[in-house]
C-alpha cells in the first residue's frame, strides 16, 4: 500500500500581524511550523505504515525553506519527501495550488490512499483536499475523526459532524481529510533527523519543468482568484444602560429588542 500526505509550512499564526498601511501579513522574523491539522494527517499515515506495512510519502509546496518541514515530517517516520519549488508556483491559490499538487501525485504514480488535513491555519479555506480529488477523479471523504478499518480496496471511516459521525464506507483509491481529533502526533525521532541532516534521506526536489505544466498553469498566473487586501476586522460596540425598577427594565429590554427585529 502507498499512502502520500500532502502537507503546508505556515507562520506559526499565534504570533502574526499585520501591517495597517499595506494591508500584508508580517512573515520576517516569524517561525514557521506545519499545518496543526496536517501533523495529524502525517501522524496517520505512519501509524498505517506500522500496522499494514504501507509506504509513506510526504509531499509539500513552497520555497526552498519548506525542506525543513519535510525533514520534520521524515524524522517522525515518514519515508520519502518531495518538495515542489519553483518562482513559478509563488502566489498560487487554491486552484491552482491544487493543479500542482495533483500533478506531482500523478508524477510520483501508485497511490491507494492520499490524506492532509482538513484545512490550513493560514487561509483557513479547507478547498485543497478536495480539489486534489477532483483533478484526481477519486472518491473522498472529510472531516475524518477516526479510521475503522483498512481493506485491500476500501477503507471504512468515521466522518465527524456538529452532533456525531457518520460511518462511511470508501473505496480505495480515495482522500481523506482529517481533523485533529484523530490522533496525537508523535514527536520527531533524534536519530531519523541525524538521518536527513546527514543527506541520507529520500528527498527530491521538483519544478515546474518536472512537472510538465506552463508557466501560465500554475501560481499567481494560473490562479482564479486573487487576494485584493488582508485586513484585520475592526470592533465596536455599543451599550445601553436600562435603569428603572425590575418591571421598567424588562418592558425596556423587550422594547429595544423589537426595535431590533430580534424578537
Amino acid at each position: 500500500m502507498q499512502i502520500i500526505v500532502l502537507m503546508k509550512q505556515v507562520p506559526n499564526t499565534a504570533e502574526i500581524k499585520i501591517d495597517p498601511k499595506t494591508g500584508n501579513l508580517i512573515r520576517e522574523g516569524i517561525e514557521s511550523i506545519i499545518n496543526p491539522e496536517d501533523r495529524h494527517a502525517i501522524e496517520l499515515a505512519i501509524s498505517l505504515s506500522e500496522d499494514y506495512q504501507a509506504k509513506t510519502t510526504v509531499v509539500s509546496m513552497g520555497p526552498p525553506q519548506t525542506i525543513d518541514a519535510i525533514t520534520e515530517a521524515m524524522a517522525m517516520g515518514i519515508e520519502k519527501g518531495v518538495l515542489l519549488s519553483d518562482r513559478n508556483f509563488g502566489g498560487a491559490d487554491t486552484w491552482a495550488t491544487s493543479f500542482t499538487l495533483q500533478k506531482a501525485i500523478k508524477k510520483i504514480g501508485e497511490y491507494d490512499l492520499i490524506l492532509c488535513g482538513r484545512q490550513a491555519i493560514d487561509g483557513d479555506t479547507a478547498q485543497i483536499g478536495p480539489q486534489v480529488a477532483e483533478f484526481l477523479n477519486l472518491p473522498q471523504v472529510t472531516f475524518v475523526q477516526k479510521i475503522e478499518e483498512l481493506g485491500r480496496d476500501y477503507i471504512i471511516v468515521q466522518k465527524g459532524l456538529e452532533d456525531g459521525y457518520q460511518r462511511i464506507k470508501c473505496p480505495l483509491p480515495a482522500l481523506l481529510t482529517v481533523v485533529s481529533k484523530v490522533n496525537k502526533p508523535r514527536y520527531p525521532r533524534v536519530d531519523l533527523l541525524f538521518k536527513c541532516c546527514e543527506e541520507e534521506a529520500d528527498i527530491v526536489e521538483w519544478n515546474a519543468v518536472d512537472l510538465r505544466v506552463l508557466a501560465q498553469q500554475v501560481g499567481l498566473t494560473g490562479s482564479l482568484t486573487r487576494v485584493i487586501k488582508t485586513f484585520a476586522p475592526k470592533t465596536k460596540r455599543d451599550a445601553e444602560l436600562l435603569k428603572g425598577s425590575k418591571e421598567e427594565v424588562v418592558d425596556l429590554l423587550i422594547q429595544r429588542l423589537q426595535e431590533r427585529h430580534l424578537i
